[in-house]
């Protein structure tokens, strides 16, 4: 088994690539997907109630859109919803590691991550692959999904810039071009991780 960091900026393309690596047999864990069923979580909510008050509550849930505003943009606010968040959110990748490890074939395991290096977890991994476009490149597909230009700059200013996660990666993607671009990347990168998988066996 080799577990793998999947990283990027806001609006780079995390997602397309771990769909890519999920078509190609490796099992993906999206850490978004894990913060979102936490926060339908009582005693998760009343800690982040504790924490931000209770404006960021709607109906006796986290209101996610306000829970964002309160926090991009306020370095302070995103690091302490973080501490709150990631130790539960790495237990549960814990916990999915341990069920698959009880599988005997051999498994590449993605987990889709946005601040691997922001907050310094890249040795919880065994590689990392970044996945990149330019920013304009980036604010402009999100634009098209419907996000304002300032909310998208304002999430890119709180993630480290992307030169650097290129720089400290093991693997890179670029997609920054055509998908059929993209695709080849993840299947050669796919193909070098089952290659050092079974060297190992």
């Amino acid at each position: 088994m080799v577990i793998i960091g999947l990283t990027g900026n806001y609006g780079m393309g995390k997602s397309t690539a771990a769909s890519m690596f999920r078509e190609l047999g490796a099992i993906v864990i999206d850490t978004d997907d894990i913060v979102r069923e936490l926060l339908k979580d009582a005693s998760v909510s009343d800690e982040i109630k504790s924490a931000f008050g209770d404006e960021i509550m709607l109906d006796g849930s986290v209101n996610k859109k306000m829970l964002a505003d309160a926090v991009f943009g306020r370095s302070d606010s995103r690091i302490s919803l973080e501490n709150i968040l990631h130790p539960k959110v790495f237990k549960k990748i814990e916990e999915e590691i341990k069920k698959i490890q009880g599988n005997s074939t051999p498994s590449v395991v993605v987990i889709e991550a946005p601040v691997i290096f922001e907050r310094g977890y890249q040795n919880r991994f065994d590689r990392i692959i970044t996945v990149f476009t330019s920013e304009e490149v980036a604010i402009s597909r999100l634009g098209e999904k419907g996000v304002p230009e300032e909310d998208a700059r304002k999430r890119l200013n709180s993630q480290f810039p992307i030169e650097m996660k290129i720089s400290k990666a093991d693997y890179t993607i670029d997609n920054g071009k055509d998908i059929e671009n993209t695709r080849r990347q993840v299947e050669e990168t796919f193909k070098i991780l089952m290659l050092g998988i079974s060297k190992q066996n």
